[in-house]
């Protein structure tokens, strides 16, 4: 079992790695929710970045989704102050329903007003505490949808600003690392929710760990970084075929032309940018859109998750969003 010391010490020695990477003087933003992973990540911070000549800045995000949200939010800030980070702000933010669920447009939100400040304290980098059980889960989540190599490539450790010291640790080390430092960190209620899909997905690697023995998160989070490397290639090259395509109507028999491999994932960046939710665009709804140039008969137009339609008229395929239906008063 792992021990608060030990704990501290793995946590400090994943934000090390990272720091190590940008130059003295740099900034850097930790994302904390008040909960474990991140509280770990911001004592973990803390106490490297100074060694470094770098300044560590924090941001909690409050959702105003849950009663008390503000005081969590207010509370989370606090306890990254008493480890360390200067300045810590707190941000509310508006979660628009935009077709990806509470879940991905909490997210977009969260995500949105760490890039803006991150740009306003001209950060470096950004840091969040995902850890590798996440990994697991988000790996499980993309099982789930069908949704292609992408999905069970998991989250990667570096996107842009966006860095994530703690992918290959346990979440039980940030327990232990917030035992340690003697902190309470929060317990968001919807964590134990299972309306939720990621909820769901961590109940059932919990029983399949005590079905197959342990080692099947590891094994996920081994799996991803495997077909990450295949999928950063061919996302690349799909995203030059984008490029290539212009506004569009798109010309049919120019995409049929493209190899599966590259036209699935063409369609797939055609979908987000018309408006459908990442996460929600299913294996089933990319097999419609190229049925839309291997076995098109003249069918109508499809529903796309984010009230986006796909339809062909003679050589050429279209993807728009539509108004969502009105409710009537």
């Amino acid at each position: 079992m792992t021990g608060p010391a030990s704990a501290v010490a793995s946590t400090r020695l994943a934000v090390r790695a990272e720091l190590d990477t940008l130059p003295e003087g740099s900034v850097v933003l930790v994302g904390c929710s008040g909960g474990p992973d991140s509280l770990a990540l911001a004592g973990a911070v803390a106490f490297e970045a100074p060694k470094r000549s770098i300044k560590a800045a924090g941001l909690v995000v409050d959702h105003a989704l849950q009663p008390r949200s503000r005081q969590v939010a207010q509370t989370a800030a606090a306890q990254c102050r008493e480890l360390g980070l200067d300045p810590v702000d707190v941000q509310t933010v508006r979660v628009p329903r935009d077709g990806s669920g509470p879940e991905g447009a909490a997210r977009s939100a969260r995500y949105l007003a760490l890039e803006e400040t991150a740009e306003r304290l001209g950060a470096d980098a950004v840091l969040i505490g995902h850890t590798r059980d996440d990994q697991a889960e988000q790996v499980l989540l993309g099982l789930a949808r069908g949704s292609g190599s992408r999905s069970l490539s998991g989250m990667p450790r570096r996107r842009g600003l966006f860095v994530r010291p703690f992918i290959a640790l346990p979440r039980s080390e940030t327990e232990a690392a917030c035992t340690a430092y003697g902190i309470e960190p929060w317990r968001d209620p919807h964590n134990e929710d299972p309306t939720f899909a990621r909820v769901r997905a961590r109940g059932f690697l919990r029983m399949l760990e005590d079905e197959l023995g342990p080692g099947i998160a590891s094994a996920l989070v081994r799996s991803a970084e495997m077909l990450r490397e295949d999928s950063d290639y061919l996302e690349d090259q799909a995203r030059q075929v984008r490029s290539s395509l212009g506004a569009g109507p798109f010309d049919a028999a120019e995409l049929l032309a493209l190899p599966r491999a590259l036209r699935t994932r063409v369609w797939r960046l055609l979908a987000v940018e018309a408006g459908s939710g990442a996460g929600q665009l299913t294996a089933a709804h990319v097999e419609a859109l190229d049925a839309l140039l291997t076995s098109w008969r003249g069918q109508g137009p499809l529903n796309l998750p984010g009230h986006v339609t796909a339809s062909r008229a003679g050589g050429a395929v279209a993807l728009v969003a539509k108004e969502p239906a009105r409710p009537v008063e």
